[in-house]
């Protein structure tokens, strides 16, 4: 049996402005009216070349083809090639970026770069609260490979920034990990930490900010970093860590002094 549906009045309305909506590209066409099309690449260049017109970037030469920016030529910091690209990006008609540019600079040996970069890390952040930041690092061939903790994007970000600021640096890879947002996890980095530097023997390392017990914490479960002077340090960390209510696991990666680095 075929059955037939009325519409109501406010029904048929819908239904029919509904159907115009749909077919408004094919009765613009019909009418004539076109999108606007993208302007030559020509102009977009010029475009692109107004947003790096500054005399960190006069070394570097744009070149657009369909739209596609290709950017060439040197700087003296990584910073600046990373710049340059978010500039070029922003230039109106560009839909794609190819960053070629060469990072020149000091020639930094990757040991005196991986020291140097170390020690910028670890007094990053003092004072806000950067023993809850465990970032890793390792230099091979003037790349800086960032990886690791941090608890929020701001200090993901400030990491971040003194490698690319850091003369020697020719590339930046971040696979920094932020840490979940959360008031529970929050409590239990302040747990831990009372727990921790308030043991006798592992108050001294809240002595120098830049060595101390580093605690990760994520939904939970928490992770232990840094270098400790002995055996008995490593294992008084863990069991106090573990001790706070609400822990659901810890993980001990410190590293004793004078022995092989243990990283997950």
């Amino acid at each position: 049996m075929t059955r037939f549906f009325r519409l109501s009045g406010a029904a048929f309305a819908v239904a029919l402005v509904a159907g115009v909506l749909l077919n408004l590209p094919s009765a613009a066409r019909a009418a004539g009216v076109q999108a606007a099309p993208a302007p030559p690449d020509s102009v977009v260049a010029t475009s692109a070349e107004a947003r790096i017109d500054k005399k960190q970037y006069r070394d570097v030469k744009v070149k657009v083809a369909n739209g596609i920016a290709t950017l060439t030529g040197t700087v003296e910091l990584y910073e600046f090639k990373a710049d340059a690209e978010r500039n070029v990006r922003h230039a109106k008609g560009v839909t794609a970026v190819r960053n070629l540019i060469e990072v020149g600079g000091p020639v930094v040996a990757d040991k005196d770069l991986q020291a140097k970069l170390s020690e910028k890390l670890a007094y990053d952040r003092v004072g806000y609260g950067n023993l809850f930041n465990a970032i890793s690092l390792k230099v091979e061939n003037g790349v800086a490979y960032l990886g690791g903790h941090a608890r929020t994007y701001v200090d993901k970000d400030s990491a971040l920034s003194l490698a690319a600021t850091t003369p020697g640096v020719k590339d930046v890879v971040d696979s920094i990990e932020v840490d979940p947002v959360s008031v529970m996890d929050d409590q239990t980095r302040f747990a831990v930490a009372r727990a921790v530097y308030g043991f006798p023997m592992l108050n001294k390392y809240a002595i120098n900010p830049a060595k101390p017990i580093r605690i990760s914490v994520q939904n939970g479960n928490v992770e232990l970093y840094g270098t400790v002077d002995t055996q008995a340090d490593k294992d008084a960390a863990n069991l106090r860590a573990n001790s706070v209510a609400g822990v659901f696991s810890v993980k001990n990666y410190l590293t004793v002094a004078n022995q092989p680095a243990e990283r997950p």
